[in-house]
């Protein structure tokens, strides 16, 4: 028998080949040349032995993802300094933008099983509210800063002088659209979908309320905070993979006592240098007199207490100890509350992330969105910062404002509480100071009470 009389025909191949094939699926992609029968596959290399691997380089992928990661962290860090320096009003613009993204990122998480049953307004609704919720919470705040033109139309007046009550005929109005549109059947799953909105209402969009009154106090109540919570974030990664071995929680299992512990130090040192750093500013310290201010065009101020250098008296084992040759020190009193501000922010801001965390594994996520390339979306960068933000207020007003009362809050009590004679009597009283005072002499005096009396 010749050489070629050992070997089949191709046709004879190809006809056996899809003679055994019948009745049950087909490689991929197969392809037959005279001599051999070679699959390629397209997805996965081995689809006999049980083992698929991806050809995909992994290495390579986490490069990329790497270098991503990395680009944009760059770009952020830019982005934040540039809008600090474009003032009051640019910063207050940037968190009402992030607090609209996180919103949005996590009611998404409800809305497709809500447009999946067909629930007619889900998603207006929660954006009624949402709507809602800002007029009642930031829309007095802002309004302190544009008095002149708000009080020169007498419908905005109208919508300051009543906005609890248009805040709650609004709230009263969503309520009733909501048991409008309750349908049968998934009455269970629209109530669980209003406490989703009512609780991100709350830990959004509320807490993105106190951050904004924080930046109205002074940049500095805004940026030390937020600045803690990534050098918190970034140096709980390097004493985590330096000296972790201990897990702290089940839901982040990557987070180590060790990190946690070594990050809280770390911040600690941090808060003193940046409040050092940060309080010699007026820029940043000063309570915002108008929302116009930019970092090369700002008004100065009579700083707070706690940026003064203050003097302190040693306990007497101190002093004992010392030789008696230190009695007295001199510091300002913003490092101790730096440090108090590290420590939440090391101790409970990371929380928030653990919250998030959960969040998404209860949704069987990866990621709240991909806004920001290589980091996901806004709740993935900020879940920390909302915690830290609702802190840093309650801190400030319990501990550090001095409680000044301002021109608006004067001017928005007399337009609400006085009645129009009673605030002509108020114009004349100042009127007559401020003639007593030699600011306005006799004769301006008359003609301005004569134009008050017509």
């Amino acid at each position: 028998m010749s050489s070629s009389e050992g070997k089949q025909p191709a046709t004879s191949v190809a006809t056996a080949t899809a003679t055994a094939t019948q009745g049950r699926k087909a490689p991929e992609s197969v392809s037959i040349t005279p001599n051999s029968i070679t699959p390629s596959i397209s997805k996965t290399e081995d689809d006999y032995d049980g083992k698929k691997q991806p050809v995909v380089n992994e290495k390579e992928k986490k490069k990329q993802a790497f270098i991503t990661r990395t680009i944009w962290t760059f770009v952020m860090i830019g982005g934040l300094f540039a809008v600090l320096a474009s003032g009051h009003l640019p910063i207050i613009i940037m968190i009402l933008m992030f607090e609209f993204l996180t919103f949005k990122e996590i009611i998404a998480l409800v809305s497709e099983p809500a447009r999946d049953k067909k629930i007619p307004y889900n998603r207006l609704l929660n954006w009624y509210f949402l709507v809602a919720t800002w007029y009642y919470l930031d829309f007095p705040k802002l309004v302190d800063f544009f008095q002149d033109n708000v009080y020169s139309y007498k419908w905005l007046t109208l919508v300051v002088v009543n906005h609890k009550f248009i805040s709650y005929t609004l709230y009263i109005a969503g309520f009733i659209f909501f048991v409008w549109t309750l349908k049968k059947g998934y009455y269970k799953f629209q109530f669980a979908q209003l406490c989703v909105t009512h609780m991100t209402l709350l830990l959004v969009v509320f807490q993105a309320h106190l951050i904004i009154n924080n930046i109205l106090n002074g940049i500095f109540w805004f940026f030390l905070p937020s600045v803690l919570v990534i050098v918190n974030d970034i140096f709980a990664y390097i004493c985590g993979i330096t000296f972790g071995r201990t897990q702290l929680i089940e839901i982040s299992p990557k987070k180590t006592v060790e990190g946690f512990l070594g990050a809280w130090i770390c911040t600690g040192v941090a808060a003193v240098i940046g409040s050092y750093l940060f309080s010699k500013s007026d820029y940043l310290t000063c309570p915002a007199q108008n929302l116009s201010t930019h970092l090369y065009n700002f008004p100065h101020c009579e700083p707070n207490p706690v940026f003064i250098p203050q003097i302190y008296q040693l306990p007497a084992n101190v002093i004992e100890f010392l030789g008696d040759k230190i009695e007295v020190i001199a510091f300002k009193p913003i490092y101790f509350h730096a440090a108090i501000l590290a420590t939440f922010a090391s101790l409970i801001a990371p929380f928030g992330g653990f919250f998030a965390s959960g969040l998404k594994r209860a949704f069987g996520i990866k990621d709240f969105g991909d806004t920001i390339p290589g980091h996901g979306g806004i709740t993935d960068r900020f879940d920390c910062q909302f915690l830290m933000g609702s802190f840093t207020y309650l801190y400030y007003q319990t501990f550090i404002s001095n409680h000044n009362i301002n021109l608006g809050k004067i001017l928005q009590m007399a337009i609400i509480n006085l009645s129009l004679p009673q605030l002509v009597q108020l114009v004349k009283s100042i009127l007559r100071y401020l003639n007593r005072e030699r600011v306005i002499d006799d004769d301006k005096l008359k003609v301005i009470f004569d134009l008050l009396e017509s």
